[in-house]
């Protein structure tokens, strides 16, 4: 690296997204290095779905690129961010709802569906506890309603603050933490409904 290259690492989230708002694409580059992984498996997590939480991701950062001046010091970097995935996320989830409704009510007419399992299976290849451990936290997770799932994905697998679910959510603090509490006893119900490994 050269010395007049600044050193995109050493900054902060705000700072690349100052430099980018003054036009600095090595600057977005640097985001989408950091937030990439972590983006997708949040997208993962909430879809239940690879491919989709790839395209949603890459939706993610368009929108970045596009409303990049949108950003204002008021927020953390990273809570304005999800906040943008989370509403891709849910329009996405409520065009597939739409295409999905008339199917799903001829195929449970009471509407009592507790969750639904979805076509993906082990493969041989991922035999190992670990992942069928996976599996079925992750039948869970899609299981829970929505309103569960954003927290519970945004507190127990990314990590953040419950203030800050709160900014990304749009939700108050008490609900927040009060859907956590109620989300992790629906998750631990579902699970023992669902993965009862062998003894």
């Amino acid at each position: 690296m050269s010395n007049n290259n600044p050193d995109y690492k050493s900054f902060t989230d705000e700072e690349l997204i100052f430099k980018f708002q003054k036009e600095d694409v090595e600057a977005f580059n640097e985001i989408v290095f950091r937030y990439k992984d972590r983006l997708v498996n949040f997208l993962f997590r909430y879809t239940g779905n690879r491919d989709d939480s790839e395209d949603l991701a890459q939706d993610t950062f368009l929108k970045l690129y596009r409303s990049k001046h949108l950003y204002r010091e008021i927020a953390k970097f990273s809570t304005w961010f999800y906040t943008i995935a989370i509403n891709i996320a849910k329009t996405n989830l409520r065009k597939k709802s739409r295409h999905k409704a008339i199917s799903l009510s001829s195929f449970d007419p009471e509407g009592e569906k507790d969750f639904e399992l979805t076509a993906n299976v082990i493969s041989p290849d991922e035999t190992a506890n670990a992942s069928i451990e996976n599996y079925y936290i992750q039948k869970a997770i899609d299981s829970l309603g929505e309103s569960f799932k954003e927290v519970i994905i945004l507190r127990d697998i990314q990590d953040f603050e419950y203030e800050e679910i709160a900014q990304i959510t749009g939700l108050p603090l008490g609900t927040v933490k009060s859907r956590i509490n109620r989300g992790r006893e629906k998750l631990k119900e579902i699970l023992s409904e669902i993965y009862k490994p062998e003894e």
